[in-house]
C-alpha cells in the first residue's frame, strides 16, 4: 500500500474518533473512550502515542484557527483524560497509601491499609450546632444505643439509602477531632486510586483547608484552582471538569479562615471565571458552581452549621471505634497476644481511658505509653488516669528526643534545660492558642506567641509525636498539635508550671502573685464551672491530675508545692459544689476531677450501700445523689434497663436521676407516684437529640391528661426514638386520644407499641385515636386497649383505620370491653397474628385467636 493511502486511513481513523469525542450524546463515546485508553497500551506503546499527539496537534491547531475554541478544549479533555486519570491515581496512591499515626515525618511509615480499621459511620439527622466540649460528645457516644443504626461504609458514601431515589451530591460528615474523619477521606482516595472501588468516577480532587486558607487573598476560577493543585490537569489541558464524574473532597470545614458567606455571596456559575476563594467555594457548595460534582465535606460538630441544610444531601458521623474496633485495633498495633490482652484489660478497668479510646489518635497515644511501660517497668503498675496516661506521653517523646538526637541512653534523666525549655514554650503556645479557640497555628500566630519560626521545624522534627508541621501549598508551613487534648494537657502543665515558679494564676484577668494554692485551685474549678459548653472540662481534670503527680514531673518541675492539707481542701470543695445543682454534664466532670486527685470516696461509698442493699434515698445528700447518677451512667447493666423502684418509687428520685433516664433504653417508671411534674421533667429529657430511651413504662401513675398533653403535645419526634409506650391505669379520659393521635401520625414515627389498658378512653376516645391509626406515617405493631370501655362503635372505628392502614398491627387487645356481636364479627375480619377481645356472650371471658387455631 503506497504510502499516501497508509496516511489518508489513518487521518481518517482518528477523525472518526475524533468526531465520536467531540458527540457527548453519542452512546459510543464510552466506547470510544475505552478504546482511548487502549491506544496507550501494547509494544508500541510510546509510537503509537506519539503519532496521535502529533495528529490531534494538528486537529486543535485548525479547530482554533476556525474559532472552535469550546471544541477544542473538549476535545483536548476527552483525548488526554484517560492518561491523566491514570497518573492522578498513580500521584494519589503515592500520597496516601503511607501514614503516620499521631506524627508529621519522622519515624517508620504505615501501610494505610495494613493498620486501617473501619470507623463506625452513621447517617445523621440535622448540621446543627453542638458547642459542647468534645470529650462530653465522646462520652454521650460511649453511652449511645447499640440497637440497629444506619451505618455506612467509606466506600458506600455516595450511594443512596434503602428507601432514598435521589441522587446524593454533597456528603457531610461530621466528627470530634481525631476521631479519623482525614484518614476516612485517605482510604475512600486510596481505594478509588487501587481500583478497588467506584471506579465510576473519573477523578478525586481532594483538598484540605488548611492548605486553602493560604490563598484567602487571591482569585481562581475552578479550573485555575484544581490546576494550580494537581497540575498534570493543566499539562494535559483538561478545562472542561463537566464533562466528567468528578469528586471534590474538602476536608477540615472547621479549620476554614475564609468567609463562606451563602446569602450575600453574588452567583458564579462559569468554571473558567476568575473569583474570590471564598465565593468560589460557596457556589461550589451551593451547587450553582459545576452542579454535576459531588462533594465530600468534614468537620468537626461545632463548624457543621456553617453550611446551609439545603446545600446538604447527607450528614453523616463519624463515631469512631465502637468497643470491638478498640480491640482489634491492638491487636493489630501489638502483635504478642498476650501484651495485647494485657494492655486491653488494662483500658477496660478504667473506664474515662475506655471512653477516649473511641477516638483512634487516644489508642495511639495509650499504645505508645503502655509500649514503653511494659518494656520498661518489668511487669509494674500501669497509668490508670487520663493525666498519667499523658505525662508519661511526654516522657515518651523527651526520651525519643534524648536518644535520637541527642545520643543520650535510656538511663540519662528525662528533663535536659534544652528540652525542658522547649515544653515550656509549647505550653505557652497552647494555652495562648486554646485561649483564642485556635486549633491550628500559621506563622503569624507562632511569632504572637514567641516562638522563632526558623526554630519552629526543631519542635516539629524533635516532638513530632507533640507538635506536627505539615507543609501547605507554596511549602507554607501549617503548625498543629496532634490531638485537641494534647494542646489542653500542655496548656494545663504551662498554668500549672507558671503558678508553681511564680504564684501566678493564668486563668485570671489580674494576674498577681499573692493567690495562695487554695485559692488557685478553688478558682480553677469556678472558671470550669462557669463555662457554658464545658471548654474548660478536660482542662481542669488536667490541672488537678497535675497537682497529684508531683513525682512523675520530677526534672521538668523545678520545684513542689500541693500540700496534703490543700488536696483535702481542693476535694472538699469539688465535694461541696457537688452538692450544688449542677448539670449532669458538669457532675460527671467533677467525678472525674476527683478520681484525678485519687479521692473515690464519694462513689465507694454509694457502690457499698448499693452491694449491701442498704441503699436508703431519704437520707442522700445532694453530692451522693450525684455520685448515684455517675455509677448509673457507669453502668453498661443499668443502662438496659433501669428501675426506679430499685432506688426509691417516688418523683423525687425520678428529677434527681432523669440523666439515667435518658440515657437509659428501658426505663421502668410504672408505680412510682408520678404526677403532672414528673411529665414536665420527662419531656425535657425525651426531646434531646441524645436521648436514646426506646422503651418507657408509665403505667399506673396519676398521669392525667394534663400530664399526656405536657410529655407529648410539644414533642419534637425528629428526636426521640420511643419504640415502646405503656399508660395502663394512668386516669387518662378520652381527651388523651387527641395528643396520642398525633403522636403516631407524626413523621417520623417510631412508636411500635402501645398499652393504654384500664383508662377511661370510651368510644369517642378510640374514634379520635383511629385517626392516627389510619396515618401512613403509623407503625404501631401492638395495641392494648383492655378495660377502656369500648362498645360496637369503637370496634366500626377500630376496623375502619386498619382498613386502611393494616400493613404493621399484629397484636391488638380489645379484652374486658363490651364489642357486642356485631363488633366481635368486625374484629374478626382483621388479618392479625393475635386478637384478644371479650363476646359479652361468655361473660367477660377472655378469647384468643391465632391464625392457626379455631376462636374460643
Amino acid at each position: 500500500m503506497r504510502l499516501e493511502d497508509n496516511i489518508t486511513m489513518f487521518v481518517k481513523n482518528e477523525l472518526k474518533k475524533t468526531k465520536k469525542v467531540l458527540s457527548p450524546d453519542d452512546p459510543e463515546t464510552i466506547k470510544s473512550q475505552r478504546e482511548d485508553e487502549e491506544m496507550f497500551e501494547g509494544e508500541d506503546e510510546d509510537q503509537r502515542k506519539s503519532c496521535r499527539e502529533a495528529f490531534l496537534k494538528i486537529t486543535l491547531h485548525f479547530l482554533r484557527r476556525l474559532k472552535q475554541h469550546e471544541m477544542a478544549d473538549h476535545l483536548q479533555s476527552k483525548i488526554f483524560a484517560p492518561l491523566y486519570k491514570r497518573e492522578l491515581k498513580a500521584q494519589l496512591k503515592k500520597k496516601f497509601q503511607c501514614v503516620f499515626e499521631g506524627i508529621a515525618k519522622a519515624g517508620n511509615p504505615t501501610l494505610l491499609n495494613q493498620i486501617y480499621t473501619e470507623l463506625y459511620i452513621t447517617e445523621g439527622e440535622t448540621a446543627e450546632v453542638n458547642d459542647e466540649h468534645e470529650v462530653r460528645q465522646i462520652e454521650t457516644v460511649s453511652r449511645k444505643s447499640k440497637g440497629p443504626e444506619t451505618t455506612i461504609r467509606q466506600e458506600d458514601i455516595f450511594k443512596s439509602l434503602p428507601g432514598r431515589d435521589e441522587p446524593i451530591r454533597t456528603v457531610l460528615t461530621k466528627g470530634v477531632a481525631g476521631i479519623g474523619k482525614t484518614v476516612l477521606t485517605q482510604k475512600f482516595t486510596l481505594d478509588w486510586a487501587e481500583d478497588k472501588a467506584n471506579q465510576d468516577i473519573q477523578f478525586i480532587f481532594p483538598f484540605t483547608f488548611r492548605e486553602l486558607n493560604v490563598l484567602k487573598e487571591e482569585k481562581f476560577s475552578l479550573v485555575e484552582l484544581v490546576h494550580l493543585f494537581f497540575t498534570e490537569t493543566k499539562e494535559s489541558g483538561i478545562c472542561r471538569l463537566e464533562d466528567f464524574q468528578v469528586v471534590f473532597i474538602l476536608d477540615g470545614l472547621d479549620e476554614c479562615r475564609l468567609n463562606l458567606d451563602f446569602n450575600k455571596t453574588k452567583i458564579l456559575t462559569e468554571t473558567m471565571k476568575s473569583t474570590s476563594l471564598d465565593a468560589l467555594l460557596t457556589n461550589l457548595i451551593k451547587g450553582n458552581l459545576l452542579p454535576s460534582a459531588r462533594l465530600w465535606i468534614t468537620t468537626r460538630p461545632a463548624a457543621a452549621s456553617q453550611i446551609p441544610p439545603e446545600c446538604v444531601d447527607m450528614v453523616t458521623e463519624v463515631r469512631g471505634f465502637t468497643d470491638p474496633q478498640k480491640e482489634e485495633y491492638f491487636r493489630k498495633r501489638f502483635r504478642d497476644e498476650e501484651q495485647a490482652s494485657r494492655i486491653i484489660s488494662h483500658i477496660k478497668t478504667s473506664r474515662s481511658l475506655h471512653i477516649m479510646c473511641h477516638i483512634p489518635v487516644f489508642c495511639w497515644i495509650i499504645a505508645t505509653v503502655l509500649e514503653d511501660v511494659l518494656k520498661t517497668r518489668d511487669g509494674g503498675q500501669m497509668p490508670k488516669t487520663l493525666t498519667e496516661m499523658y505525662i508519661h506521653f511526654l516522657v515518651v517523646q523527651a526520651k525519643v528526643k534524648r536518644i535520637k538526637y541527642d545520643g543520650g541512653a535510656e538511663t540519662d534523666p528525662h528533663w535536659s534545660p534544652e528540652s525542658r525549655k522547649m515544653v515550656e514554650s509549647l505550653g505557652k503556645l497552647a494555652f495562648d492558642q486554646l485561649q483564642k479557640g485556635n486549633l491550628i497555628f500559621y506563622e503569624s500566630d507562632l511569632t504572637e506567641c514567641g516562638i522563632d519560626i526558623r526554630v519552629a521545624s526543631v519542635y516539629s522534627g524533635v516532638f513530632t509525636q507533640i507538635f506536627k508541621e505539615e507543609r501547605g501549598l507554596y511549602q507554607d508551613k501549617v503548625f498543629c498539635f496532634v490531638h485537641l487534648s494534647v494542646q489542653e494537657f500542655l496548656a494545663a502543665l504551662h498554668v500549672h508550671l507558671t503558678f508553681i515558679n511564680s504564684g501566678v494564676n493564668q486563668l485570671e484577668e489580674q494576674q498577681t502573685s499573692s493567690q495562695t494554692e487554695k485559692d488557685f485551685y478553688q478558682s480553677s474549678v469556678d472558671k470550669a464551672l462557669q463555662s457554658p459548653n464545658g471548654h474548660l472540662d478536660l482542662f481542669l481534670r488536667f490541672l488537678l491530675g497535675l497537682k497529684t503527680n508531683q513525682i512523675c514531673l520530677q526534672g521538668l518541675v523545678t520545684q513542689t508545692g500541693s500540700s496534703s492539707q490543700t488536696n483535702r481542701e481542693t476535694v472538699q470543695y469539688i465535694k461541696n459544689k457537688l452538692s450544688e445543682n449542677l448539670s449532669v454534664e458538669k457532675s460527671i466532670n467533677l467525678f472525674q476531677c476527683l478520681n484525678e486527685l485519687n479521692d473515690h470516696s464519694l462513689v465507694e461509698e454509694i457502690q457499698q450501700s448499693l452491694s449491701s442493699g442498704s441503699l436508703s434515698t431519704d437520707k442522700l445528700s445532694p453530692a451522693q445523689w450525684s455520685a448515684l447518677v455517675f455509677i448509673l451512667l457507669s453502668s453498661e447493666k443499668d443502662l438496659d434497663a433501669f428501675d426506679l423502684k430499685k432506688y426509691s418509687a417516688s418523683e423525687e428520685a425520678l428529677l434527681r436521676l432523669l440523666p439515667v433516664v435518658k440515657a437509659s433504653k428501658k426505663a421502668l417508671l410504672n408505680g412510682c407516684n408520678l404526677s403532672e411534674r414528673a411529665c414536665g421533667a420527662l419531656f425535657s429529657s425525651l426531646q434531646l437529640e441524645d436521648c436514646e430511651l426506646r422503651d418507657l413504662d408509665l403505667s399506673n401513675n396519676n398521669v392525667q391528661d394534663s400530664g399526656l398533653t405536657l410529655l407529648f403535645s410539644r414533642l419534637k419526634t425528629t428526636n426521640w426514638k420511643l419504640e415502646t409506650l405503656r399508660l395502663s391505669v394512668c386516669n387518662l379520659s378520652e381527651r388523651s386520644c387527641e395528643t396520642l393521635s398525633s403522636l403516631l401520625s407524626s413523621q417520623p414515627s417510631s412508636l411500635r407499641e402501645l398499652d393504654l389498658s384500664n383508662n377511661d378512653l370510651k368510644d369517642s376516645g378510640v374514634k379520635v385515636l383511629s385517626y392516627g391509626l389510619e396515618s401512613l406515617y403509623c407503625k404501631l405493631e401492638i395495641l392494648r386497649l383492655s378495660g377502656c370501655l369500648i362498645t360496637e362503635e369503637g370496634c366500626k372505628s377500630l376496623v375502619s383505620a386498619f382498613s386502611l392502614n393494616s400493613s404493621h398491627l399484629k397484636e391488638l387487645d380489645l379484652s374486658y370491653n363490651n364489642p357486642g356481636e356485631a363488633g366481635v364479627k368486625m374484629l374478626e375480619q382483621l388479618r392479625l397474628d393475635t386478637l384478644r377481645y371479650v363476646d359479652g356472650r361468655y361473660n367477660h371471658k377472655q378469647c384468643l385467636i391465632d391464625e392457626e387455631t379455631d376462636p374460643v
